[in-house]
Protein backbone atom coordinates (compact mmCIF):
# COMPACT_ATOMS: atom_id res chain seq x y z
CA UNK A 1 0.00 0.00 0.00
CA UNK A 2 1.43 3.29 -1.26
CA UNK A 3 2.16 6.52 1.56
CA UNK A 4 -0.02 9.39 0.29
CA UNK A 5 0.05 12.80 1.47
CA UNK A 6 -3.41 14.27 1.68
CA UNK A 7 -2.31 17.54 0.64
CA UNK A 8 -1.91 15.85 -2.93
CA UNK A 9 -5.40 13.66 -2.42
CA UNK A 10 -6.79 17.70 -2.25
CA UNK A 11 -4.79 18.74 -5.03
CA UNK A 12 -5.91 16.25 -7.14
CA UNK A 13 -9.36 16.86 -6.27
CA UNK A 14 -8.97 20.98 -7.19
CA UNK A 15 -7.98 19.95 -10.50
CA UNK A 16 -10.07 20.43 -13.45
CA UNK A 17 -12.07 17.63 -14.75
CA UNK A 18 -9.84 16.72 -17.78
CA UNK A 19 -6.71 16.69 -15.05
CA UNK A 20 -7.54 14.88 -12.58
CA UNK A 21 -7.45 11.12 -14.40
CA UNK A 22 -4.24 12.10 -16.01
CA UNK A 23 -2.79 13.20 -12.46
CA UNK A 24 -4.06 9.91 -10.63
CA UNK A 25 -2.48 7.97 -13.67
CA UNK A 26 0.94 9.55 -12.94
CA UNK A 27 0.86 9.28 -9.59
CA UNK A 28 -0.02 5.62 -9.80
CA UNK A 29 2.84 5.14 -11.89
CA UNK A 30 5.53 6.87 -10.04
CA UNK A 31 4.30 4.74 -6.73
CA UNK A 32 4.71 1.73 -8.99
CA UNK A 33 7.70 2.46 -10.29
CA UNK A 34 9.36 3.35 -6.35
CA UNK A 35 7.60 1.78 -4.01
CA UNK A 36 9.24 3.77 -1.58
CA UNK A 37 8.82 7.41 -2.85
CA UNK A 38 7.39 10.60 -0.72
CA UNK A 39 5.01 12.50 -1.63
CA UNK A 40 4.64 16.11 -0.87
CA UNK A 41 4.26 19.12 -2.19
CA UNK A 42 6.85 21.84 -3.42
CA UNK A 43 5.92 25.43 -4.90
CA UNK A 44 2.21 24.20 -4.43
CA UNK A 45 2.28 20.98 -6.76
CA UNK A 46 2.63 17.63 -6.04
CA UNK A 47 6.36 16.17 -5.91
CA UNK A 48 8.06 12.91 -5.42
CA UNK A 49 11.37 12.40 -3.50
CA UNK A 50 13.34 9.26 -3.00
CA UNK A 51 16.98 10.25 -1.74
CA UNK A 52 16.02 13.78 -2.73
CA UNK A 53 13.65 15.10 -5.43
CA UNK A 54 12.71 12.53 -8.22
CA UNK A 55 9.62 14.51 -10.06
CA UNK A 56 6.97 17.57 -9.84
CA UNK A 57 3.92 17.32 -11.92
CA UNK A 58 0.81 20.45 -12.11
CA UNK A 59 -1.88 20.94 -13.55
CA UNK A 60 -3.48 24.28 -15.60
CA UNK A 61 -6.30 25.27 -17.12
CA UNK A 62 -5.77 22.79 -20.47
CA UNK A 63 -2.87 20.55 -19.96
CA UNK A 64 -1.20 19.38 -17.05
CA UNK A 65 2.80 18.77 -16.54
CA UNK A 66 5.31 16.34 -15.48
CA UNK A 67 8.77 16.72 -14.69
CA UNK A 68 11.88 15.04 -13.96
CA UNK A 69 14.23 16.85 -11.66
CA UNK A 70 17.19 15.99 -13.40
CA UNK A 71 15.58 15.36 -16.83
CA UNK A 72 18.76 15.94 -18.65
CA UNK A 73 20.46 12.54 -16.94
CA UNK A 74 17.02 10.96 -17.06
CA UNK A 75 15.21 11.54 -20.54
CA UNK A 76 17.74 13.81 -22.90
CA UNK A 77 16.13 12.81 -25.73
CA UNK A 78 13.05 12.88 -24.17
CA UNK A 79 9.75 15.69 -26.05
CA UNK A 80 9.77 18.57 -24.28
CA UNK A 81 7.93 21.62 -25.24
CA UNK A 82 8.56 25.41 -25.59
CA UNK A 83 5.28 25.74 -23.90
CA UNK A 84 4.98 24.02 -21.06
CA UNK A 85 6.66 23.52 -18.08
CA UNK A 86 8.44 19.41 -17.15
CA UNK A 87 9.58 16.36 -19.49
CA UNK A 88 6.94 15.82 -21.49
CA UNK A 89 5.61 18.69 -22.91
CA UNK A 90 1.67 19.89 -22.38
CA UNK A 91 0.03 16.91 -21.06
CA UNK A 92 -3.74 17.43 -22.21
CA UNK A 93 -4.89 13.76 -22.54
CA UNK A 94 -4.24 10.14 -21.05
CA UNK A 95 -2.64 9.70 -24.83
CA UNK A 96 -0.07 12.16 -24.27
CA UNK A 97 1.19 10.41 -21.22
CA UNK A 98 4.30 8.36 -22.01
CA UNK A 99 4.30 4.80 -22.29
CA UNK A 100 4.09 2.89 -19.07
CA UNK A 101 7.38 1.02 -19.24
CA UNK A 102 9.58 4.09 -20.39
CA UNK A 103 8.14 5.73 -17.48
CA UNK A 104 8.63 3.12 -15.12
CA UNK A 105 12.63 3.41 -16.59
CA UNK A 106 12.87 6.68 -16.08
CA UNK A 107 11.54 6.50 -12.80
CA UNK A 108 14.40 3.95 -11.93
CA UNK A 109 16.66 5.65 -13.32
CA UNK A 110 16.05 8.88 -11.35
CA UNK A 111 15.89 6.39 -8.21
CA UNK A 112 19.38 5.30 -8.92
CA UNK A 113 20.82 9.12 -9.27
CA UNK A 114 19.73 9.87 -5.99
CA UNK A 115 20.65 6.82 -4.23
CA UNK A 116 24.17 7.51 -6.04
CA UNK A 117 23.96 11.62 -4.87
CA UNK A 118 24.92 12.29 -8.74
CA UNK A 119 22.94 15.63 -8.68
CA UNK A 120 21.57 17.46 -11.38
CA UNK A 121 23.78 19.72 -13.96
CA UNK A 122 23.49 23.21 -13.65
CA UNK A 123 22.39 25.46 -16.97
CA UNK A 124 25.30 28.02 -17.37
CA UNK A 125 24.68 31.46 -16.65
CA UNK A 126 24.52 33.45 -19.33
CA UNK A 127 26.37 36.61 -19.03
CA UNK A 128 24.24 39.62 -19.37
CA UNK A 129 25.12 42.31 -21.66
CA UNK A 130 26.47 45.85 -21.19
CA UNK A 131 24.66 48.12 -20.19
CA UNK A 132 23.55 50.31 -23.51
CA UNK A 133 23.62 53.93 -22.42
CA UNK A 134 20.62 57.02 -23.69
CA UNK A 135 23.30 58.91 -26.02
CA UNK A 136 22.34 62.15 -23.51
CA UNK A 137 23.33 60.14 -20.91
CA UNK A 138 26.19 59.26 -22.61
CA UNK A 139 26.82 62.98 -23.31
CA UNK A 140 26.16 63.78 -19.81
CA UNK A 141 28.21 61.18 -18.35
CA UNK A 142 31.33 62.93 -21.03
CA UNK A 143 30.64 66.18 -19.72
CA UNK A 144 31.41 65.19 -16.04
CA UNK A 145 34.51 62.77 -15.70
CA UNK A 146 33.63 62.51 -11.86
CA UNK A 147 30.22 61.01 -12.59
CA UNK A 148 31.95 59.22 -15.41
CA UNK A 149 34.72 57.59 -12.68
CA UNK A 150 32.16 56.63 -10.36
CA UNK A 151 29.75 55.27 -13.06
CA UNK A 152 32.76 52.81 -15.05
CA UNK A 153 33.94 51.54 -11.56
CA UNK A 154 30.47 50.58 -10.48
CA UNK A 155 29.72 46.55 -11.33
CA UNK A 156 27.44 45.95 -14.58
CA UNK A 157 24.40 45.16 -12.43
CA UNK A 158 24.91 49.17 -10.73
CA UNK A 159 25.37 50.39 -14.33
CA UNK A 160 22.52 48.50 -16.06
CA UNK A 161 19.86 50.02 -13.10
CA UNK A 162 21.27 53.46 -14.24
CA UNK A 163 20.78 53.19 -17.69
CA UNK A 164 17.22 51.42 -17.42
CA UNK A 165 15.89 54.23 -15.50
CA UNK A 166 17.10 56.85 -17.84
CA UNK A 167 15.98 54.85 -20.96
CA UNK A 168 12.57 54.24 -19.15
CA UNK A 169 11.48 57.39 -19.34
CA UNK A 170 8.92 58.46 -22.00
CA UNK A 171 9.10 62.30 -21.98
CA UNK A 172 11.91 63.95 -22.67
CA UNK A 173 11.54 65.97 -19.90
CA UNK A 174 11.50 63.42 -17.25
CA UNK A 175 14.55 61.82 -19.15
CA UNK A 176 16.35 64.64 -18.85
CA UNK A 177 15.57 65.38 -14.47
CA UNK A 178 16.56 61.73 -14.19
CA UNK A 179 20.07 62.11 -16.34
CA UNK A 180 20.48 65.43 -14.12
CA UNK A 181 19.77 63.22 -10.65
CA UNK A 182 22.31 60.69 -11.84
CA UNK A 183 25.05 62.97 -12.61
CA UNK A 184 24.26 64.24 -9.71
CA UNK A 185 24.09 61.11 -7.20
CA UNK A 186 27.61 59.72 -9.13
CA UNK A 187 29.33 62.81 -8.31
CA UNK A 188 28.85 61.66 -4.75
CA UNK A 189 29.60 57.99 -5.32
CA UNK A 190 26.31 56.50 -5.08
CA UNK A 191 24.35 53.48 -6.70
CA UNK A 192 21.09 54.23 -8.42
CA UNK A 193 19.40 52.80 -5.62
CA UNK A 194 21.45 54.29 -2.74
CA UNK A 195 18.82 55.18 -0.01
CA UNK A 196 18.05 51.95 0.29
CA UNK A 197 21.41 50.34 1.33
Amino acid sequence: MPTTDPRVDAYIAKAAPFARPILTELRARIHAACPDVVETVKWGAPAFEHHGPIAGMAAFKAHCAFGFWKHDLIAPDARRSDTAWGSFGRIESMADLPPKAAFRAMVRKAMALNEQGIKAPRGKASARPEAKLHPEFEAALAAAPKARATFDAFAPSHRREYAQWIAEAKRDETRARRIEQAIEWLREGKSRHWKYQ
